[in-house]
């Protein structure tokens, strides 16, 4: 059963890892949380696994920022934040037709903004 577990959480700490590659290229599909979630499926079931994506050049600053550091540079506050933004008025201006989808994509770009901005900033 164990490695039954440690099977199916390699292979989800996989997929959730290109997600949040994927991510880094596609507007509103988020990054950070799913390389959270690669890291919790990879300390869980091979500390090899979690020590190469915590020490990846790309993504492994990100998630060292986010766990342990418990800032976020002001770069990646401002580029995402405007990043976000500029996705979610340019995604209800011309692609979503029902307002109720608008408002909903507001709510949560605010809700996504206020956390992003209620985290220190890194020096």
């Amino acid at each position: 059963m164990k490695e039954t577990r440690r099977i199916i959480y390699i292979t989800l700490g996989s997929f959730f890892l290109i997600l949040g590659a994927v991510g880094v290229f596609v507007p509103l599909l988020p990054t950070t949380p799913f390389w959270l979630l690669t890291c919790w499926f990879y300390i869980r079931s091979s500390e090899k696994l979690y020590n190469r994506a915590m020490d990846n050049r790309y993504f492994g600053p990100y998630i060292r920022n986010y766990l342990v550091d418990k800032a976020i540079p002001l770069r990646s506050k401002i580029i995402s934040v405007a990043v976000m933004w500029l996705s979610a008025i340019l995604t209800s201006l011309f692609l979503i037709e029902y307002l109720w989808v608008k408002i909903l994509l507001i709510l949560i770009s605010i809700g996504v903004t206020w956390h992003i901005l209620s985290f220190p900033t890194k020096k």
